[in-house]
């Protein structure tokens, strides 16, 4: 049994291949694609278009008679070789041309292919109103990326081919047709309305893109370059709320990467139904509709803006400059999500980005610890939608930062314009950024990518500090905790330098830090500094540039001076999560007084998630008050705290909440979410259950807003009623067809959380749901119905999971289908032991809470002078 690539020595995280994964590498090449010309007329009403697709190749070798390019569902009609038919075989994935004349080099060739497509599920999406939702606009738009160029015209379908483009598509006069590249010319026949669109750089096929629609056009500009926004019409205010920073980032992005915006436009187009967030087709971004915000959602979504600024990012990592390889994408989308990071520090401040950055890192680390660790780069898959997940994205974010804090500021973006100028409108590799670094700074990374790219994983830091005032040495014990239990020769071992920070603070004075730089190579090191007088606080990681994760294990005098005095928000939320392990009543001063005091709301919000962690009653009085803090972000941790902490109090503090209203969407939706987990453990009356349930119910009945998110608080409220079937009924209720999506799509993915306590005739009934709405073959309604399986605790479960990834023709929905069937596997079992235990636990940790609660506020009033 050939033993998995992925898997640790010690077998403690998941494996990221899955059976049939399996090397893939780019075919050969018959020579250059110079250009791709596409002829296409629509029939919306019937969902099918005719189409022409002329590829002009030049060959790179003699004698070459057969070419085979990627075609998934077409009807092809006829292949023409310079203007003469050609014999093809066609397998409904690959058509292989028999050339009667073979390949000579140089001379270059024209593939002409008479297709149509009818109904396609893949690559392109026709949008259109129906019996249900009568108000859906009538649309039409693509996605290519990774390889669905493929299901909608005949092509070379991998990134490592680029090629001038030009489409030229027949549309319903009142409809607009957006394209890469410049309108070149239109014009008008009968009811129709031809579109020519004409892309003069070079971009692989994934990024050719069409988007239709009766559309909106807002006008912007750009050092004169049109800026374009493209929405549903009553939806302009939206538009230019959502996106109307792009000139300035197209400012901010040319500058930083040393190139000015390559491409004669920048359109964004909102689409109905997007299946992801936004594709960065060249010089034409399609975004979700969802990202359009109204006055109150702007209040506190920075989403879209990071949205608009990741797909605009892309214009350069990944459109200008090409990954030859799917394995490789992490270059691109790496850099489209630290430029996430840069534009928030640079439009909101350091500490900001600090904290967007840490919620990264968490994301990556949530993925590597509960659903596999794999390294960035690797070309075995089943398919390469595959790797597009949170190590590309978020950990990829991380590397880049970690490359500045290695070479400095100056250095930094000195290398990356070298690497984007070297390779602008070329195909690269991740050896490429290495040796553009090098080329610009002298520096050689291999030891970082190495350590964080080419392996998976991370470091995990448990950092101990005492104080000898004899010797006046300050002694910090270093423990990498992810390697302890395995040789220290063990390649889960990090061999990093780390600045180590003694700070010191006097009265009005800036905080003073004394910093070493030690090397961390072994599974437990102590080093020892001289230093003059006793710190007041040790910071690791000085500035926290290192991706990682730390465990403190200081004296309460030091985390508490961390917390209080260390410049860096991200030292101050590791000395939160300290104190909080903590416990004690001390602690929860602290902490108090850093959630009414700490100046950035980042660090506010880690202490209202941390108290909720401290199991003592006293916190509840503590953790009401982040229900008045001026920021949306704190208020709204203080609800979700306060859903942990299970108390009357919580359920009366969020009702009232609830009634007067909140200005964030956010904190309502948590409010709502919250009533129904508080409800559901802290009382066994029916008539109090009703009453949630009557409450949410009017919520549902009159909350109606900005993308449901509200609305769908009050599903997940439901949710949390798990033996109610009444709850159930009514979450059941939202899952037909006709309720706005994104509420039954919330309803969905609900069921599996509410079926867990009720009876066997409703655990079946849910699987009878789910069963029928499992054939709605429309990508996030399967998701939502995977996500809900997932959760269930009933063997059924994992047939409807297993049919499912059988059935369906999407890789993504397959994996996430098989990764859910181990989940249920594991849920099972035995059910009813496993609930029962769990109940007993809650029932004992809350006599233990009480018993605690009692013994620390003896303690605290016998101990009056404690601080």
């Amino acid at each position: 049994m050939l033993q998995s690539y992925f898997d640790t020595e010690n077998n403690r995280y998941k494996t990221f291949e899955l059976p049939g994964a399996k090397p893939h590498y780019n075919p050969d090449r018959p020579g250059q694609v110079e250009h791709i010309f596409l002829g296409l007329s629509l029939d919306i009403p019937n969902k099918k278009y005719h189409g022409s697709c002329s590829i002009t190749l030049t060959p790179i070798r003699n004698g070459i008679e057969r070419l085979n390019l990627d075609a998934v569902n077409l009807d092809i009609q006829s292949v023409q070789m310079d203007g003469k038919e050609q014999t093809f075989d066609y397998d409904g994935e690959q058509l292989s041309i028999q050339l009667d004349s073979p390949t000579e080099v140089d001379k270059r060739i024209v593939i002409t292919i008479a297709y149509s497509v009818d109904k396609p599920q893949r690559g392109i999406y026709f949008i259109q109103p129906d019996k249900h939702y009568p108000n859906k606009p009538s649309q039409v738009w693509t996605q290519g990326e990774d390889e669905d160029s493929r299901f909608w015209f005949p092509c070379f379908d991998y990134p490592g081919q680029l090629s001038t483009s030009e489409i030229r598509i027949r549309v319903p006069k009142h409809l607009i047709a957006i394209s890469n590249g410049e309108l070149i010319a239109t014009e008008e026949q009968g009811s129709d309305k031809i579109y020519h669109w004409s892309q003069k750089q070079v971009h692989p096929t994934y990024l050719m893109t069409i988007a239709v629609g009766d559309f909106a056009e807002i006008r912007d500009e750009w050092n004169g370059i049109p800026v374009t926004y493209y929405v549903e019409k009553s939806r302009e205010k939206d538009a230019k709320r959502s996106m109307g920073k792009t000139p300035r980032m197209i400012q901010f992005l040319s500058e930083k990467y040393g190139f000015s915006y390559p491409y004669p436009k920048y359109a964004q187009v909102c689409v109905d139904d997007f299946i992801f967030g936004g594709m960065e087709n060249t010089s034409a971004t399609l975004l979700t509709d969802r990202c359009l915000l109204d006055e109150k959602a702007a209040l506190d979504n920075r989403n879209t803006e990071s949205l608009v600024v990741h797909e605009l990012a892309h214009q350069w990592f990944g459109d200008l400059v090409v990954i030859k390889h799917w394995s490789h994408a992490w270059i691109k989308e790496g850099m489209a999500s630290y430029s996430e990071v840069m534009w928030t520090e640079h439009e909101y401040g350091t500490q900001e980005a600090a904290y967007y950055l840490l919620l990264q890192a968490r994301s990556y680390q949530t993925e590597d610890s509960d659903r596999y660790r794999r390294p960035m780069v690797t070309h075995v898959y089943r398919e390469a939608i595959e790797l597009y997940d949170h190590h590309i994205y978020e950990k990829g974010s991380c590397v880049y930062h970690m490359i500045r804090a290695q070479l400095g500021e100056d250095l930094f973006w000195k290398a990356i314009q070298t690497f984007v100028q070297d390779n602008a409108h070329k195909t690269v590799e991740t050896v490429d950024l290495l040796r553009a670094i090098e080329k610009a700074t002298g520096r050689n990374l291999l030891f970082l990518f190495d350590q964080y790219v080419y392996r998976g994983g991370h470091p995990d830091f448990k950092v101990a500090y005492s104080w000898d005032g004899e010797s006046k040495l300050a002694k910090v014990t270093v423990t990498q905790t992810q390697a302890s239990a395995v040789s220290p020769n063990s390649s889960d071992l990090f061999d990093l330098k780390i600045p180590i920070g003694f700070g010191y603070k006097q009265g009005d004075e800036p905080v003073k830090l004394k910093t070493f730089a030690v090397r961390v190579h072994e599974p437990e090191q102590s080093f020892y500094f001289p230093v003059d007088e006793k710190p007041q606080f040790i910071s690791f990681d000085v500035g926290n540039h290192f991706l990682k994760t730390v465990s403190l294990e200081y004296p309460l005098p030091e985390l508490k001076a961390q917390l209080e005095f260390d410049p860096n928000p991200i030292s101050r939320i590791f000395a939160v999560e300290a104190l909080a392990k903590k416990g004690s009543l001390e602690a929860i001063k602290v902490l108090s007084a850093a959630l009414k005091n700490d100046p950035f709301w980042g660090v506010r919000v880690e202490v209202a998630k941390q108290l909720a962690e401290i199991h003592l009653d006293q916190v509840f009085d503590e953790l009401v008050v982040g229900l008045k803090d001026n920021s949306s972000y704190v208020r709204r941790a203080a609800v979700e705290a306060l859903a942990k902490i299970k108390q009357n109090e919580s359920y009366k503090a969020l009702k009232k909440l609830l009634e007067v209203g909140d200005p964030s969407y956010y904190v309502e939706t948590a409010a709502t979410r919250a009533l129904g987990a508080i409800a559901a453990a802290t009382t066994d009356e029916k008539p109090k259950e009703e009453k949630v349930i009557k409450l949410l119910k009017s919520v549902l009945e009159e909350k109606a807003g900005w993308n449901e998110v509200v609305r769908s608080g009050a599903i997940a409220g439901l949710a949390e009623l798990k033996t109610s079937e009444a709850a159930l009924n009514l979450v059941m209720e939202y899952t037909k067809l006709g309720v706005p999506q994104l509420l039954r799509l919330a309803a969905i993915r609900a069921l599996g959380k509410i079926s867990i306590g009720q009876t066997s005739a409703n655990v079946e009934r849910v699987l009878d749901l789910l069963t029928e709405i499992s054939k709605d073959t429309f990508f996030l309604t399967q998701l939502a119905v995977v996500t809900a399986l997932g959760q269930m605790e009933t063997p059924r479960a994992i047939g409807i999971l297993q049919a499912l990834a059988d059935q369906t023709p999407d890789g993504r929905i397959r994996r996430y289908a098989e990764e859910e069937i181990s989940k249920v596997q594991k849920n099972i079992g035995s059910e009813g032991a496993i609930r029962q235990l769990r109940s007993e636990l809650d029932q004992i940790r809350q006599q233990n809470q009480e018993l605690r609660s009692r013994l620390e506020y003896l303690e605290a009033r016998s101990n009056p002078s404690s601080t």
